[in-house]
């Protein structure tokens, strides 16, 4: 929680009892306690309505790496940075600290600095019944909150690391409470032997559950808080299902935007079953491993991602409701090749141009469900007559809604898609874009990163065809 800006301005000094903090002006109690990733999430959004600099020491990335980024962040999910030596890997995560409010309330005196508003710790629990408001309450710098850790390869964990804490059962207290009380579990400090660092520190989640039980607990690994979350939230690989799409849409909601709303935004139904349809189209392509198969979450990462580029687009526009489109489905391209195995076949090819083509592929198959019996031929004349549109990854919703607009015959077919109203621009706009990339996924229009959507060069036919000349056998090689 950051205290507020008015509060500073008028000369007052910080709250050091819980109950000053309460008294605070803009004092929320539900979200006091939010979550790291709830907290970057809302100073994100804050720093890019301002239109400040987000990594203002990183540079060149401000079309590929930063707004994957960004879109990992909005969406509450974990990323990787993957990269040579010398590409700003390390400045990127630094910067990530800037993101964190400047002061975070602890429990004043408390050996881990437990949280005012939610203790664990028994100590602290026992103070804030007996004292209530006026438990102190002190304040942690993010400078404190967090610990780098060298992971290159001449330097080993044995001398980066010394000690940690971790939970210890205490046999006295396990006697005498439940098994799963919280007074049973106490923190202490345990060495790290030098030579085998594995044997004694938990180096992975798993490790993690086994030290901390089943249940949620929270260890702290010097500077550093890790929360063991329970087995249900683990990705897992999902064997072949049928083919269901209106079922996978309704299971594939985004789970962690609900909370925060900040935007009014919409996910079209086609949407939800374009980003279904890639994961049906990802477990049926050769090129993906059926062994490993097809992540579960990979509809679930993939709409959450989906809706973060909307949200990310509408704080940049300053827009307070929106509608989703078809090209925030591009931007979740991390968010599919992150949740899928490929074969050699498709290592060779990339995965983000497997992951752009399953995208293509999957608007094709929505695009047929609802287009089956209808006329576009004066939308393709229109671009065959040399009408082209391109339309700006940060246009507004009114700009690219009178663009669309001005394409004879596209707005009249919106109402397939849902759209009854074709006076709202939001959802006209989305649903007329959405056309035109099924359009472009039958390969009746052309669409080019530097031209936008165009009209389709008819195949050229080759030499021997317009002479009438056969073409000779293909050369067989045994």
């Amino acid at each position: 929680m950051t205290v507020s800006t008015s509060m500073h301005s008028s000369g007052h000094s910080k709250p050091r009892t819980l109950g000053e903090l309460k008294r605070i002006p803009d004092f929320d109690p539900s979200g006091a306690s939010r979550s790291v990733k709830n907290e970057l999430r809302r100073n994100l959004l804050r720093a890019i309505e301002k239109g400040e600099t987000l990594f203002p020491s990183v540079h060149g990335y401000e079309d590929t790496v930063i707004p994957q980024i960004v879109n990992a962040l909005l969406s509450r999910h974990n990323f990787i940075l993957l990269g040579l030596r010398g590409q700003a890997k390390s400045r990127i995560l630094r910067g990530l600290i800037n993101l964190l409010d400047p002061e975070m309330p602890v429990v004043g005196g408390c050996e881990i600095n437990d949280d005012p508003f939610k203790p664990i710790c028994r100590a602290c629990r026992e103070k804030i019944a007996s004292e209530g408001d006026d438990t102190p309450v002190a304040w942690m710098p993010r400078e404190n909150r967090f610990v780098e850790k060298l992971a290159t390869p001449d330097v080993t964990m044995a001398l980066t690391s010394s000690a940690t804490s971790i939970p210890s059962a205490r046999p006295a207290a396990v006697a005498t409470s439940p098994t799963n009380s919280p007074f049973t579990t106490g923190f202490s400090r345990a060495p790290i032997a030098a030579s085998s660092p594995s044997t004694s520190f938990p180096t992975s989640l798993g490790r993690f559950r086994s030290a901390c039980s089943t249940s949620c607990r929270k260890v702290t690994s010097k500077l550093r808080a890790i929360r063991c979350v329970s087995r249900s939230t683990c990705c897992s690989f999902s064997p072949r299902t049928p083919r269901t799409t209106r079922r996978g849409a309704k299971s594939s909601r985004p789970s962690k935007t609900a909370s925060e709303p900040r935007f009014e935004l919409d996910v079209p139904p086609y949407l939800r079953q374009v980003v279904e349809e890639i994961a049906f189209q990802a477990r049926e392509d050769k090129r993906v491993d059926r062994r490993s198969g097809v992540s579960q979450r990979l509809p679930i990462t993939t709409l959450e991602s989906l809706v973060s580029s909307a949200e990310q687009r509408a704080a940049r526009n300053g827009e307070k409701s929106l509608v989703a489109r078809v090209a925030d489905v591009y931007a979740a391209l991390p968010a599919i090749t992150g949740k899928m195995e490929l074969e050699y076949e498709g290592e060779l090819k990339g995965a983000d141009t497997i992951a752009r083509e399953l995208i293509r592929t999957a608007v094709g198959r929505v695009f047929s469900k609802h287009f089956t019996d209808i006329n576009f031929q004066p939308v393709i004349q229109w671009f065959e007559l040399g009408g082209e549109l391109k339309l700006p990854e940060l246009a507004t919703t009114n700009e690219r809604f009178q663009q669309l607009s001005k394409i004879q015959g596209l707005m009249e077919h919106i109402g397939r898609l849902g759209v009854s109203d074709r006076k709202d621009a939001g959802a006209a706009a989305a649903a007329a874009e959405m056309i035109l990339e099924g359009l472009w996924a039958h390969r009746r229009i052309g669409r080019s990163e530097e031209r936008g959507f165009y009209a389709e060069k008819p195949r050229q036919a080759d030499q021997r065809e317009r002479e009438g000349t056969p073409r000779p056998p293909r050369r067989q090689f045994n």
